[in-house]
């Protein structure tokens, strides 16, 4: 058995009483195992968090990105170590996780040279003669100690998005993982107490949800950005409506397929991008394909094509470095899809392949005639599903994608520049992207959603700006 992680209050390692194990939700075989944070080390964190602000706020840029730089390049030096731990507590295939880690490296990297950017702006004054010789100064200051709460799926570069942000600006971060995947988040705690950043910038607490839902009301923590379920995520607004809230939710992603791609090249690549992206990590991306409008001249022969690649998919142990298709978090959530498909067939969907679960194992599924009222078609089905449809025009596609109570990103095939920037204009959606499956995301660009999605932007230096605030200092009597 190995040693317990420790968790980390106010950038020390602790340990509590109850034990956390953490089993592989592929085989059940021990991932490791931590400890719950104690009463009195939640309140030893946040405490510290709201003492250290001010200071850390005014800490030199130089301090926190040499900090992050830090992080970066011990990431990407013990790469191997967490991808082998994302693969064992979370069941995601190492491929992914390999990816997932090369990511993060990204993150902090970005993180670091965005807190050397962050510099404010000069405005002068006198376009207006009453303010002759006047120059404002804007610059952006933290709103506070952030609580960050984060979600299973990316247990290591989601949780690189609460952090990074947070060191860049100055501002001081509790952060939660996941109840499933606390791990990795305590190994990345590892990389940051090597670090010179102030005790109490950071602190890394394992907690069950009773004590989170403290946690958010607690007044010395003023921001709380969250990684989520819906249910959860507007609760979280709705019990602090005094906060600054930021909530990154769930999604039902489509894809519009124009009857542009009727060639062999487009329709293979559009084909094998909605397949890998439909089922990679089992579906478990908030961005992950779920989706599919297909104009009616294009969508038989790509209903061929997707078939064809998800057949090819290949499934089984995660920590094998071939596997393509793992297993959802646990089993309780493969019989959740389970359920919505077999509702769905039952008003009349078809299976093209898969339908079968076992375990927490569920197979790569593609479904079609599907009625629009049915789970796996307008809700998030977080699994490893794809419905497909066929539509008469790319406007009825882009109908298609705003009968839905989410907006996060949409990705459109077409290679008319007319009905790419038309889609940009009437697609309700935090992010098209043409050319490609909404699952795209570049860690350095504003990404988030609207509607049931959520609100703010991730992305680091968006998140910078969602955690901090417009303060103006002006300059009087300036010849300017």
């Amino acid at each position: 058995m190995t040693t317990p992680l420790p968790y980390w209050v106010a950038g020390r390692p602790a340990t509590g009483d109850v034990a956390l194990e953490v089993t592989s939700p592929h085989d059940g075989r021990p991932a490791g195992s931590t400890t719950t944070a104690t009463d009195a080390h939640v309140e030893e964190a946040v405490a510290a968090a709201e003492q250290v602000a001010a200071s850390f706020a005014a800490t030199p840029a130089s301090l926190r990105a040499a900090a992050l730089d830090h992080v970066s390049r011990r990431i990407a030096e013990r790469s191997e170590e967490f991808a082998q731990l994302i693969t064992a507590e979370s069941g995601k295939p190492l491929k992914w996780a390999r990816l997932e880690v090369a990511r993060a490296v990204s993150t902090f990297r970005w993180g670091a040279e965005e807190a050397r950017r962050w510099s404010g702006s000069l405005q002068r004054l006198d376009t207006d003669p009453a303010a002759t010789g006047r120059m404002a100064l804007v610059r952006r200051v933290p709103r506070g100690p952030v609580l960050g709460i984060a979600p299973f799926n990316f247990p290591l570069n989601l949780v690189a998005h609460k952090v990074a942000p947070a060191i860049a600006v100055g501002t001081p971060i509790v952060l939660k993982p996941a109840p499933a995947t606390p791990l990795v988040a305590l190994l990345l705690g590892e990389v940051l107490a090597e670090t010179e950043l102030p005790a109490g910038s950071w602190s890394v607490l394992p907690v069950p949800n009773e004590v989170a839902a403290s946690l958010v009301r607690d007044p010395r923590l003023p921001v709380v950005s969250f990684t989520g379920s819906v249910p959860v995520g507007w609760s979280i607004r709705e019990s602090a409506p005094r906060k600054h809230v930021t909530l990154e939710l769930g999604g039902n992603a489509a894809v519009v397929v124009d009857a542009d791609q009727r060639d062999d090249a487009a329709l293979s690549w559009a084909a094998g991008r909605i397949a890998t992206f439909a089922m990679y990590q089992a579906g478990q991306s908030c961005i992950s394909v779920q989706r599919v409008y297909a104009h009616r001249d294009i969508a038989d022969p790509l209903t061929e094509l997707v078939v064809e690649a998800v057949k090819k998919l290949v499934t089984g142990d995660p920590a094998d470095a071939a596997t393509d298709v793992g297993p959802l978090i646990d089993e309780a959530a493969a019989r959740r899809v389970e359920t919505w498909v077999d509702e769905a067939v039952e008003a009349g969907a078809r299976v093209l392949t898969g339908g079968v679960r076992t375990g927490a194992e569920y197979a790569p599924t593609v479904l079609t005639d599907v009625p629009a009222t049915a789970k796996v078609s307008c809700e998030e089905v977080f699994g490893p599903v794809v419905v497909l449809d066929t539509v008469d025009s790319v406007d009825e596609g882009f109908a298609r994608v705003n009968d839905s109570r989410f907006g996060l990103q949409a990705g459109v095939f077409t290679s008319d520049l007319q009905v790419a920037f038309r889609a940009a204009r009437v697609l309700e959606v935090g992010g098209v992207v043409v050319g490609d499956v909404p699952s795209f995301r570049a860690d350095q660009m504003p990404y988030g959603g609207v509607k049931d999605s959520g609100v703010g932007r991730e992305g680091v230096h968006a998140a910078m700006e969602d955690l901090t605030v417009e303060r103006v200092l002006v300059l009087t009597g300036i010849d300017v």
